[in-house]
């Protein structure tokens, strides 16, 4: 393929050297669907036209990983040599900080100091973590009888299909990365359609890392045909996707065709429980901060605030606060902390479960309005930080996912109440609760249906520890040990050593 790469002069001035087409193979190729336009939300405007995979494209990505799988250059090198080739990728990426966070910011439209100070340190962090684990991975002996020696074995699942959204890409594709090459798996990964540009430049340090061909291959593409050709694949073994709950359910359909292991981080609609014992103060932060982060574009926002009704005035007054501190604009601004939408989808959406609140009765507090007049002069997907107060759990905005800068407020008498509404939702990813109480910080969190609880804090995830959901959150889950565990299959050998029939 000639002409992969592409000089883009990004908004803080930045020159960054992208390429453009398929990673396969530790090669740039063409792709045969129709390409791809990626746009920047804070104008609108075109940010550059790339290569998209075919269902073809896929098959070749994918037989590509099942050879890399079989090489002895990947399947015969030490675990420690694995551990060292992420620590390189790690180390590679943090040298490159600057055009990956400009990059993000550009495609995402998250502030740059976010993309910077926070999403490119955590992408290291979880890489090197996983570098760590790559030469502890090892079975067990097992004694059964004098006349049998019990051993196990612990491989890599295969040909691993990742699908990663676009609310975090480079942090996700990370989160996907680390596990699998650290388990001796080898992948196709996809990113979101929307946001494609971290993932490629990630793909030039993938090879510059020293990892084999074949072992990591990225694609852009369609959803429906690239998505679906990469969970449908017969010789894929397992798919790990982020994503909204509807798609999930239909990566889930795909996948059964030949049973692949399937690892699902779906939707949420995360409650946050402000007890009257709490430092209210510390809970207005964090309850901010949980909801409002990534312009509220987080699959564990805890954005439905459920508040005992002694503390509420005072709790709001403390949150309103908070919020006037935020600044909407162009997110390469320094002083910047929101900036725009992904797309005009999720910005029309956003705007109309609010108008949908109010029609059912939520008072707005602040915000409510798109701001694309005065942030975007006129461009970009902006909206104002929203607060809702007044809302029960009878109105649509209690149940549904929002996915935008928009907070829901609802009061409670008793801790018997609190964790009935809290658990009012087909969805269990995560959970947070505020009290100086330690029985209650205890008892609550096993009360609670999610997969994660935080207690006086918020969306404050680590590395180490297991990240997922439960109810139609997902299956599964990514980070720590058991982020590990569910890229690795555990083979028994019986070992006769004198038994004769």
């Amino acid at each position: 393929m000639e002409n992969i790469e592409i000089q883009l002069k990004a908004p803080n001035g930045r020159t960054v050297v992208l390429p453009t087409g398929l990673f396969i193979n530790n090669e740039w190729k063409s792709g045969s669907a129709k390409r791809l336009e990626t746009r920047s939300p804070t104008d609108e405007q075109v940010i550059c036209s790339l290569e998209a995979a075919s269902a073809g494209d896929i098959d070749l990505a994918v037989r590509s990983a099942r050879a890399a799988l079989t090489h002895a250059s990947w399947r015969d090198i030490s675990a420690a040599e694995r551990g060292q080739m992420l620590h390189k990728l790690a180390a590679l990426i943090y040298e490159h900080k600057e055009d990956l966070a400009t990059l993000e910011t550009w495609d995402n439209g998250k502030p740059y100091s976010v993309s910077l100070e926070e999403d490119v340190p955590e992408a290291v962090a979880c890489l090197r973590y996983y570098a760590g684990w790559a030469d502890k991975i090892h079975g067990q002996t097992i004694p059964t009888t004098c006349q049998k020696f019990a051993y196990t074995l612990t491989q890599p699942v295969g040909v691993c299909a990742q699908i990663i959204p676009w609310n975090y890409p480079l942090v996700m594709a990370s989160w996907k990365l680390g596990p699998t090459l650290a388990a001796g798996c080898t992948v196709v990964l996809k990113p979101a359609e929307q946001t494609p540009l971290s993932a490629l430049f990630l793909a030039k340090l993938v090879e510059a890392a020293g990892l084999p061909p074949g072992v990591v291959n990225i694609v852009n593409g369609r959803g429906q045909e690239a998505g679906h050709a990469l969970a449908s694949h017969m010789d894929v073994d397992k798919i790990a996707f982020t994503g909204s709950t509807m798609v999930g359910k239909e990566i889930m359909r795909s996948a059964s065709l030949n049973l692949k292991k399937i690892t699902l981080e779906t939707g949420g609609k995360s409650p946050l429980l402000v007890f009257e014992d709490a430092d209210i103060h510390q809970a207005a932060e964090w309850a901010f901060i949980g909801a409002m982060s990534n312009q509220g574009q987080v699959c564990t926002a805890t954005s439905r605030l459920l508040v005992q009704d002694s503390v509420l005035p005072r709790f709001l007054s403390a949150l309103l606060a908070i919020i006037t501190r935020t600044v909407v604009g162009n997110p390469f601004a320094k002083d910047t902390t929101q900036g725009p939408q992904v797309t005009q989808q999720q910005y029309d959406k956003i705007l109309s479960l609010i108008g949908v609140a109010v029609k059912e009765g939520a008072k707005v507090e602040c915000g409510g309005q798109s701001l694309r007049e005065t942030a975007g002069r006129g461009r970009g997907y902006f909206i104002a930080p929203t607060v809702l107060s007044g809302v029960t759990s009878s109105m649509t905005i209690f149940h549904e996912e929002v996915f935008g800068p928009v907070l829901t407020v609802t009061s409670f008498e008793t801790e018997q109440e609190a964790v009935r509404l809290a658990n009012d939702s087909i969805y269990g990813l995560a959970a947070a609760l505020f009290t100086r109480d330690v029985e209650r910080a205890h008892r609550v969190p096993q009360l609670l249906q999610s997969g994660m609880v935080w207690v006086n804090s918020s969306n404050d995830p680590n590395p180490q520890v297991p990240f997922g959901g439960i109810k139609q959150s997902g299956i599964g889950r990514e980070l720590g040990e058991a982020g590990l565990s569910s890229y690795l299959e555990t083979k028994s050998v019986h070992l006769n050593i004198g038994a004769k029939l």
